[in-house]
């Protein structure tokens, strides 16, 4: 006899198949899951002036499917190398804090998975926001604290610099759990800095901002659309632009 399902469950098949149909896959160890360069950030040796990036890639293994790992990216004016700022919830295990600050390549995959610029401000102004970002990275309020669902996590930590500095215009992507964690607050700007959020601890809330849009967070999972350029933002997708552009 057939069963007719619910609606909502058509459309979540739907979104599982056709991010599955995209061609993700996750390498199944992370000691020889890839982190080479992809060639997304400009070679310091030739390269001057000062640069930030923000950048996005599927997490590792099994978590991929559904969220992405975020982290920043800076490089001062005549510095030969960037320093990374970024959440890793292993450092737990060894007793200290979660947040990392290190001297690396900023383009590199993210133990297999290609990552995505979300962000980048370059020139003289940039020095100034290098230091701001320390500031704000080093203050950040849950460095003891990691849990992969709804936070705070990797993605909680950029929110956490990003609302600090509207400047940066980071558009986190709807795949990026965690970053409408507020901890004990329940309001808020938004993730962007800019608009307003509202959200309990990170499994229900709104945000409405000029750079988000309209976002709903069901348990985790963001909906929303954005006005300009018209998008619509889904869980596991990501932003999908309905005119020319690309999901993140």
């Amino acid at each position: 006899m057939f069963t007719r399902l619910h609606p909502g469950v058509y459309i979540i098949a739907i979104i599982v198949f056709l991010f599955v149909a995209g061609g993700y896959s996750a390498d199944t160890n992370w000691r020889t899951a890839s982190r080479a360069r992809v060639g997304l950030a400009p070679d310091p040796a030739e390269t001057p002036e000062a640069v930030v990036q923000v950048y996005g890639a599927r997490a590792f293994g099994w978590r991929g499917y559904f969220g992405v790992h975020t982290w920043i990216a800076v490089k001062p004016s005549l510095a030969r190398t960037y320093t990374v700022y970024e959440v890793i919830g292993w450092y737990l295990r060894r007793g200290g804090s979660v947040l990392a600050i290190h001297q690396s390549a900023p383009d590199r995959r993210w133990f297999g998975s290609a990552p995505v610029l979300l962000t980048e401000q370059r020139g003289e102004h940039v020095d100034a926001l290098i230091e701001r970002i320390d500031e704000v990275a080093r203050n950040y309020p849950y460095q003891d604290q990691y849990t992969v669902w709804p936070g705070p996590n990797s993605n909680t930590f950029t929110a956490w610099v990003s609302r600090a500095m509207p400047e940066l215009e980071l558009d986190l992507p709807p795949t990026a759990i965690g970053k409408d964690y507020l901890g004990s607050e329940l309001t808020g700007t938004a993730p962007s800095g800019t608009g307003w959020q509202w959200s309990l601890f990170g499994l229900l809330g709104v945000t409405v901002s000029e750079v988000e849009g309209f976002e709903i967070n069901l348990l985790g999972l963001a909906f929303g659309i954005d006005p300009d350029p018209m998008a619509i933002r889904l869980p596991l997708i990501g932003r999908i632009e309905l005119t020319a552009g690309q999901g993140s």
